[in-house]
Formats: structure tokens, C-alpha cells, sequence
């Protein structure tokens, strides 16, 4: 089983909206323990087990909107079918600390889902939505999303991210409908 999360590389980006993915992942590996390995992929990847399934978790290298080829080269490498992927990505479309889990689905305007759908031939791929909210009218959605939480998001972070661990083991553990039906409803 493979864990993406989607993200833009460097220290610019590592609290920002649009980096709530790869804050997950550094998350789900600090949890389980999971261990980096070298991979001449350009990704950061660990592997270990989450309830006794082997997983591997990565985080693309390349900007948002080029992080497919990366994904394609991991799941190529190691052998794992789009179907046994969890892709974990910011959404404006939803408020902020909602989660939507999706077994399939278009891109919904997302450029990293974009990306990994181009670049897989496919969308048969599980996705946690993690919703960041709309910017105000006075700020653009570039510039929300690559913008830090501010401080109330900031309060509720830790909440939503432990939410979101949970969502994404009920996947491994249970499957994605299971998890749908627990976490498609608002906190």
C-alpha cells in the first residue's frame, strides 16, 4: 500500500494550506515508525508497517503540479497498482477541518490530482480531501493556499491531522467505504 501526500517541495512551503498533505504524511511515519529509505526517485519515502500491512509513504519532490511522474516512478518501482494508493491533498471546496475520503473521481481543479491522473493514465485511486477552507474575498486562492494556517487553523491543526491518521488507517485496516461512512460528515 502506498501513502502520497501532496505538496510543494523546500522550507517556503512546509506550513502552508497547500502542504497539509506532506504534514500528514510526516505525521502517519512519526506515528508508525515507518523508515526512511534512499531512492533515486524524486521522493522522500519510508516504509514500514501500519496494523501489520507493509506501506510504503512518499512525498513527491516536485512542485504540486509535477508531482505525478514522481508518484508513477514509486508505484512503478515498487510493483503497487493504482487501486492500493491513498492520496492525501488540500481542498478549497470544502471548510476547514473537513474530510472527504473518495475511492475514484476527476481532479476537481486540483493541480497535483491533475498531475498524478495524467501521469497514471488513471483516477482509480483513494483520496483524502482535506479541506482548508476559501480565502476571503480581498485574497486570491493562490495566494490562500500557499499562505500559512492562520492562528484559529493553527489551534485546530493537531485535531484535524490526528482526524485525518485515523481516516487514513481506516482505510488500511477497513477499507475506504468504512472510512467514508465515519468521516464524510462534518467534525
Amino acid at each position: 500500500m502506498l501513502i502520497v501526500g501532496l505538496g510543494n517541495p523546500g522550507p517556503t512551503y512546509t506550513l502552508t494550506r497547500h502542504n497539509i498533505g506532506f504534514q500528514l504524511v510526516d505525521r502517519v511515519v512519526q506515528k508508525h515508525r515507518l523508515v526512511s529509505v534512499k531512492s533515486p526517485i524524486q521522493a522522500e519515502i519510508a516504509e514500514g508497517n501500519i496494523a501489520g500491512i507493509p506501506v510504503l509513504a512518499a512525498k513527491p519532490l516536485a512542485y504540486m503540479n509535477r508531482s505525478g511522474g514522481p508518484v508513477r516512478d514509486v508505484l512503478q518501482a515498487q510493483g503497487i497498482p493504482c487501486e492500493d494508493m491513498v492520496v492525501i491533498h488540500d481542498d478549497i471546496d470544502l471548510a476547514y477541518e473537513r474530510l472527504k475520503i473518495k475511492e475514484k473521481g476527476g481532479d476537481g481543479g486540483h493541480n497535483g490530482l491533475r498531475s498524478l491522473i495524467d501521469a497514471l493514465g488513471t483516477d482509480q485511486f483513494v483520496r483524502v480531501r482535506m479541506g482548508v477552507g476559501r480565502p476571503e474575498a480581498d485574497i486570491g486562492v493562490v495566494e490562500y493556499v500557499l499562505g500559512n494556517f492562520d492562528a484559529n487553523q493553527r489551534l485546530a491543526l493537531n485535531e484535524f491531522l490526528s482526524r485525518a491518521i485515523a481516516a487514513v488507517e481506516t482505510i488500511l485496516c477497513e477499507g475506504a467505504r468504512e472510512a467514508m461512512n465515519r468521516f464524510n460528515k462534518k467534525p
